[in-house]
């Protein structure tokens, strides 16, 4: 597969002529040969952009409406190409990559309902005959950035949003999932949205920092949506403060599953199963601490345990019904051995599963974590999750708590005035109760405290995101004044 950037609705080369490669984690077969675009086509892109700003920023509701409503179809028609795509880039089954256009698909439409929200109000003034109001404008071209571990979904997000509220878009691709994101940009292009609207960069992994950096400085860039991972966040949220550019940030998180004494165990298995190793764990959302009340751990465990040594695994090229394909890169293995390594020479059991070979690792469970261990920090990123047990429901709330992330949860209790109260006591953007941890509806608004960045995606909270709100007054034509 080879793929172009994508400039007022043209596909091409980079400037220099230059490529990337995107081999297979495992078999290291050439997946994806993409254009290396480089700080002139970043500069190319912005500026297409901002010209088409000066127009789209007066399209109407049902321009903006009908274009993303034609997208969600189109985009659902490109499913098989999706599960190729993904299945080869990114290791993903059939059903993570089903699972993302679906939820895109969902997206477009639901931010097409948010084209006639984009609402100011009155406000009571003290000037006789005198209107005082707000309006939101557009706020000029977004660049949006994004991974790809949810890339159809996670692009979706970082164009629509923008986009219905009259922005125009410089997306620049994950350097892992090229071809998944171009798909997404093309079913922008074919549903009518007009040149320099949505412009596509991708770059060599070398590239990034200087490419980015040069997004993050053109004039013609307004604000910035990332998301990816905390280091990185970090160090665009400075870069952006530097230029006095608003971000967006949905970064890394630690996503706790709480456990408590009265739960529904079957249910709460599930939960933990669905959490932890849908796409081998590289969620953001993940459940990567279970912490579970120490009356009904063991049953808990044993239960988790042996579901997880049923779940299939393979290579989704080969085998799309896998549950457990290859993980994004061969240097997640040596990296998570090393949590495994430290977390037992401390104390901590293997419960099922084990070790990684390069990309490859079995669904595996660390029972009796304890702080200290590296595992209990770090962000694993991988079909590893991590068992620790307290008593009571107060423990249970300080172990949950206890993360410099705060992006989602969930707890299980059959009393769900007790599953509340710890619920609304558990530092997450968001908290589900006999839930996963992994959830996203369009229509609700996602986003983390802490680590986990800040600003809210989805739901009418992102008309915020990507507008600016102006003060208004209409004041009669004579008046008096002071001096």
């Amino acid at each position: 597969m080879e793929t172009q950037l994508l400039i007022d609705n043209q596909w091409r080369a980079a400037v220099n002529g230059g490529t990337f490669e995107r081999r297979h984690p495992t078999t290291n077969e050439l997946v994806t040969r993409a254009a290396a675009g480089g700080v002139a086509d970043a500069a190319n892109a912005a500026e297409s952009a901002h010209v088409a700003f000066q127009s789209w920023r007066r399209s109407t509701p049902t321009e903006r409406r009908a274009v993303l409503l034609k997208a969600a179809d189109i985009l659902e028609k490109k499913t098989p190409q999706f599960i190729e795509a993904m299945a080869a880039e990114v290791g993903a089954s059939n059903l993570w990559a089903g699972f993302n256009v679906f939820l895109a698909a969902n997206l477009f439409r639901e931010a097409a309902s948010l084209a006639t929200q984009i609402q100011g109000e009155t406000i009571p003034t003290d000037k006789p005959g005198a209107l005082s109001m707000t309006v939101r404008q557009p706020v000029g071209v977004i660049l949006s950035i994004v991974p790809w571990n949810g890339p159809v979904v996670l692009a979706a997000r970082a164009i629509a949003y923008p986009i219905v509220c009259g922005n125009t878009v410089v997306f620049r691709a994950s350097e892992s999932s090229p071809r998944t994101h171009s798909l997404v940009a093309e079913a922008l292009v074919e549903a009518g949205l007009p040149p320099g609207v949505l412009n596509l960069m991708t770059n060599s992994p070398q590239e990034a920092p200087e490419v980015i950096d040069a997004l993050i400085a053109h004039k013609a860039i307004r604000r910035i949506n990332f998301t990816g991972s905390t280091r990185v966040g970090r160090i665009i949220a400075v870069k952006a403060a530097q230029h006095l550019k608003r971000c967006l940030l949905e970064l890394g998180g630690k996503s706790p599953l709480v456990i408590l004494a009265d739960a529904d165990i079957d249910e709460a298995v599930k939960s933990a199963v669905f959490g932890s190793f849908l796409y081998q764990g590289q969620i953001c959302m993940s459940t990567e601490r279970i912490v579970v009340d120490a009356s009904i751990a063991d049953q808990f465990v044993a239960k988790f345990a042996a579901r997880a040594k049923e779940l299939p695994a393979g290579d989704p090229m080969k085998n799309g019904g896998c549950v457990i394909g290859p993980m994004v890169s061969k240097a997640s293995g040596p990296r998570l051995n090393a949590l495994i390594d430290d977390a037992l020479s401390k104390g901590a059991k293997l419960a099922c599963g084990g070790y990684a070979d390069g990309a490859t690792m079995p669904a595996t469970i660390v029972d009796y974590v304890t702080p200290g261990m590296k595992i209990h920090d770090e962000e694993t990123f991988g079909p590893i999750t991590t068992i620790v047990r307290v008593k009571g429901d107060a423990a249970a709330i300080a172990a949950a708590n206890d993360t410099a992330y705060g992006l989602s949860s969930a707890v299980f209790g059959r009393d769900v005035t007790r599953a509340l109260n710890v619920a609304l006591h558990i530092d997450t953007g968001s908290c589900h109760i006999n839930g996963s941890t992994v959830q996203n509806e369009a229509q609700a608004p996602y986003g983390g405290t802490k680590d986990s960045g800040y600003g809210r995606f989805d739901g009418r909270a992102v008309i915020d995101e990507f507008t600016e709100l102006k003060w208004i007054t209409i004041e009669p034509a004579s008046q008096q004044y002071p001096v």
